[in-house]
């Protein structure tokens, strides 16, 4: 019965994982078709352009699949992969709902959680090295330079709620919510949303990807499918960045006025922080190098450190 519920549990997980990205990069472009007057997307395939992205899928397998002849072939072709999967190995430790509604629950749930999502930019290097072009290998570099920027205020940011809750386990955190908290982590809340952000390189934290300066970074030599792979991870990465904030932040399967609707709060929250970030693609510019770097050492990890504080001053107040 164990080997059949953690089955099941697994399964479930693959479903999510391959259904939610897709579902949000649907979403994204809907929502950018609106918003910019993009009529491709919104009448593609007849009702409210839903054949989009099927269309998509089918022009991604067409495409041929292009290895450069100076690659590193092997590192070339696992380096989508190796993008991916840390976000299918995150997304089985979040709580959905109540009562174990989970893939698997760890104890140190947010240790795992980011130090899972720290291999993902393991891809990108992979991939930027492996190309044989100096655009992908400068993209990949900036890739390693703003995880390790982002990487930390995220960390505290996620910290501060730990501290709050008294434990590091996802579930532990959401059970230990309160409503009172969304004033009081807000600092850390925006924290760790924005840095989450920057690791997945989404506008207007893009300058590893910046199209108009060095192609499309590192990667630049990826066609067909395997480039399919690298837009999944980033709508996973999209959905995990999405979850997590609702698990630590807005109090996962609680609801305003009741929680009987369980796993549903956590998706309509999911989702809705994943429209916020659709919208920043469309109404923020690019920021440059130096300014991407400055917002998040003089910025965002002040920021950090004042909620850590914060929370600190408060728990011994109450205790």
């Amino acid at each position: 019965m164990n080997l059949l519920d953690t089955l099941l549990r697994c399964v479930a997980t693959l479903v999510v994982f391959l259904v939610l990205p897709l579902v949000i990069g649907q979403t994204e472009h809907k929502v950018m078709a609106h918003m910019q007057g993009r009529l491709g997307p919104m009448y593609a395939g007849g009702f409210h352009g839903w054949a989009q992205l099927v269309a998509d899928g089918v022009k991604f397998a067409q495409k041929e699949d292009v290895v450069p002849a100076g690659a590193d072939r092997r590192v070339f072709r696992i380096a989508p992969a190796v993008a991916l999967l840390p976000y299918l190995l995150v997304l089985l430790v979040i709580p959905v709902g109540p009562d174990g509604f989970v893939g698997q629950a760890v104890d140190a749930g947010i240790f795992f959680v980011l130090a899972v999502m720290g291999i993902g930019v393991l891809g990108s290097l992979m991939a930027g090295w492996a190309s044989a072009n100096k655009f992908s290998l400068l993209g990949g570099l900036r890739t390693a330079a703003q995880l390790m920027s982002y990487e930390l205020p995220m960390l505290l940011a996620a910290a501060s709620v730990a501290m709050a809750a008294g434990t590091v386990s996802l579930p532990g955190i959401v059970d230990a919510f309160h409503w009172w908290w969304i004033p009081w982590q807000a600092i850390g809340a925006f924290v760790f949303f924005t840095a989450g952000l920057a690791e997945l390189q989404r506008p207007p934290f893009d300058m590893p990807i910046a199209d108009s300066e060095i192609i499309f970074g590192a990667y630049t030599e990826y066609t067909g499918l395997r480039f399919a792979l690298f837009l999944l991870s980033e709508y996973a990465g999209i959905v995990v960045v999405a979850g997590l904030t609702t698990v630590l932040f807005l109090g996962g399967w609680h609801g305003p006025f009741s929680d009987s609707l369980g796993w549903l709060w956590t998706l309509l929250k999911t989702f809705a922080l994943a429209f916020v970030v659709i919208w920043l693609r469309v109404t923020y510019p690019r920021l440059r190098e130096d300014q991407l770097m400055r917002f998040a050492w003089t910025v965002l990890i002040p920021l950090a450190l004042a909620q850590l504080a914060l929370t600190g001053i408060v728990k011994v107040a109450i205790s």
